[in-house]
């Protein structure tokens, strides 16, 4: 579709939680998002994008939102042969093999976002991230101090702590710095460059989930039909990129009234038998209202 000189392209941000670890669904060996444009054939904006994503991964989608419509005229347009209007979307689905046309693959958030990833604490990534946001600053005299309060804002470094919410406004940051390779800067790159703006997208893919699991219980579209109370956990921190207190984070499922016990057992935990749980079925069936979340208390 052309709207006079920009064209108008559908892109999803698939993810998936497999084994403990956040994973987007790509498409050219790791470089891109599924995407394609948005045809007069296709009967809605979602329409289109799911038959661009059939074609290109060949996994089926289930739950889908629309993200976000990127329109910058200032960011990619000479790689994208014009001024291109981005209409993005969210999807949340199972891993599966992806036998599509478009070479897909998935691929873990924090090969893009390495510095996003806290379960084990600050990322070793992050000193050196800083180091060269503290050069950036000091280059210009009149702003050095707005830039500072920034980046140490947006890093967690003003006494407010390390905010997960922010992962648009820390890849925004470090393309304003120069500090990635999508900003055309030679030589300095912070994480795996991603075609265009697909790696500003999947940074956007990934904030709207962490404050969605906040109020809206969505991971159930990333859980197997019975699970524990541990992979439950794992999930939720996977997608957070922080570690959560485990007694806390019960305590909290507990008084949500998210989970039934199955009345089976697992013992595949490698310890001694769990038991397993299902969503009940309030929150299957109204699991797109509010009032219901997954909590997020660290450790």
């Amino acid at each position: 579709m052309t709207i006079g000189l920009a064209h108008a392209e559908l892109m999803a941000v698939v993810t998936a939680v497999t084994k403990d670890e956040p994973r987007v669904m790509t498409v050219r060996a790791g470089e891109a998002l599924p995407s394609g444009p948005f045809e007069l054939g296709h009967r809605t904006l979602q329409s289109g994008l799911r038959e661009w994503i059939q074609e290109q991964t060949g996994h089926p989608i289930g739950y889908l939102e629309q993200l976000y419509t990127f329109a910058d005229r200032d960011r990619n347009n000479e790689i994208l042969g014009g001024r291109t209007i981005s209409i993005s979307y969210l999807g949340l689905v199972r891993e599966q093999d992806a036998p599509g046309g478009g070479r897909p693959a998935w691929h873990g958030w924090y090969e893009y976002l390495p510095w996003e990833d806290h379960r084990q604490g600050r990322p070793e990534v992050l000193a050196e991230v800083m180091q060269k946001l503290r050069l950036w600053a000091d280059a210009d005299p009149i702003r050095r101090d707005q830039r500072h309060k920034r980046a140490d804002f947006t890093f967690g470094l003003d006494g407010g702590g390390w905010n997960e919410d922010l992962t648009l406004q820390r890849y925004e940051l470090l393309y304003e710095a120069g500090l990635l390779a999508e900003a055309g800067v030679e030589g300095v790159n912070f994480g795996r460059p991603m075609f265009a703006d697909h790696r500003r997208i999947l940074a956007t893919g990934i904030a709207r989930l962490r404050a969605k699991i906040k109020y809206r219980p969505v991971v159930f579209e990333l859980m197997p039909e019975s699970f524990t109370l541990l992979q439950l956990q794992r999930t939720v921190e996977a997608l957070a990129g922080l570690g959560l207190h485990k007694q806390n984070f019960r305590r909290l499922i507990e008084q949500q009234e998210l989970v039934e016990e199955t009345g089976e057992m697992t013992s595949e935990t490698g310890g001694r038998p769990a038991k397993l749980f299902r969503f009940r079925p309030t929150v299957v069936e109204e699991r797109a209202l509010s009032g219901t979340k997954l909590p997020l208390s660290r450790n």
